[in-house]
């Protein structure tokens, strides 16, 4: 296999998508009975990679049975319609609430556009293909996914995305994650184990529902996780547990600056002392700038997650 692929028991490969950075964002691949499915895709400049990833299994691409998106961002599922284009007899997996974008992509674009601009949409993401309505099945809470006998339970599990699914998987017991249990860099890894950060989104970050969705997959004993960034990470409770605290942590610092009136500036700054302050204590030898340059992205997109959170608070 490719460089870029990760091969773990069970059938599962991690597949480096190429999206921003090398080990930034996963597509996990599961391989059962000489049937696949694919677990978030990346963008459209991610398919190749996917397509290489079958041929050097010797898999045909009639041999994709499902294409299963945790939640509709773009870096997991902007690649889906294209993929599904490649994949002749797959059928496509999503939450109720984001079936219409994949089935009409044009409002998930437009939100994208008005957030980054065209040209670096176009740059990032490409033009995303929608997917025909009667390939989409849409995954309310309990949904399972039949994989040549292999089932994999869909859970709702709101708080970084309300269309979001986690994907319980028994055989290996593990859960494929997407953005609900976080993101850990390999960059992070310690003696200690893997370093985790929460991650909001701009617009649907919710505390209460993270913390709780956090708990319910607790309650199935994984071994490890399938975090889309990036890829498998063990010691379950101990990362819950720090994720608990972080996310604690930022409704703190969100609180703190709510009516400050460079709101935006003090929270990013806090939340990079926080991750920095974090990051050491778990042993991480990266010094300091670059702990934030591999952060950036991360903490922008949390200051952007906790001040939508603030307006919706300041309005109940």
């Amino acid at each position: 296999m490719s460089a870029a692929t990760i091969e773990f028991d069970h059938g599962i490969s991690a597949i480096d998508t190429g999206f921003f950075r090398p080990q930034f964002d996963a597509s996990h691949l599961i391989l059962h009975n000489g049937r696949a499915a694919f677990i978030d895709v990346g963008t459209n400049y991610s398919i190749p990679r996917l397509l290489d990833a079958l041929k050097a299994k010797n898999l045909s691409v009639e041999a994709v049975d499902w294409v299963i998106l945790t939640h509709v961002h773009l870096d997991h599922a902007g690649g889906a319609g294209l993929l599904m284009q490649q994949l002749p007899n797959a059928r496509l997996v999503v939450h109720p609430r984001g079936a219409r974008h994949m089935i009409d992509p044009s409002a998930l674009i437009a939100g994208a556009t008005a957030v980054y601009g065209a040209a670096e949409i176009e740059r990032s993401y490409g033009t995303l293909a929608p997917v025909p309505a009667e390939r989409v099945v849409q995954a309310s809470d309990g949904h399972v996914v039949d994989l040549a006998g292999r089932e994999l339970l869909c859970l709702d599990t709101p708080g970084h995305a309300r269309h979001h699914i986690c994907i319980w998987d028994a055989m290996s017991r593990a859960f494929f994650t997407g953005d609900t249990f976080g993101l850990s860099y390999r960059e992070f890894d310690t003696d200690k184990g893997a370093f985790i950060v929460p991650t909001s989104t701009p617009v649907q970050f919710e505390p209460d529902a993270l913390h709780a969705s956090i708990d319910r997959m607790l309650g199935f004993e994984p071994q490890q996780m399938f975090l889309t960034h990036y890829s498998r990470v063990t010691g379950v409770e101990r990362l819950a547990a720090d994720l608990h605290e972080s996310i604690d942590a930022m409704v703190a610092i969100a609180r703190a600056h709510a009516h400050d009136s460079a709101r935006h500036a003090r929270i990013a700054h806090d939340l990079g002392e926080l991750f920095v302050t974090r990051s050491q204590a778990h042993g991480c030898a990266l010094d300091v700038e670059h702990v934030r340059e591999l952060l950036a992205m991360d903490i922008e997109l949390n200051t952007q997650g906790l001040e939508v959170w603030l307006e919706k608070q300041s309005k109940q």
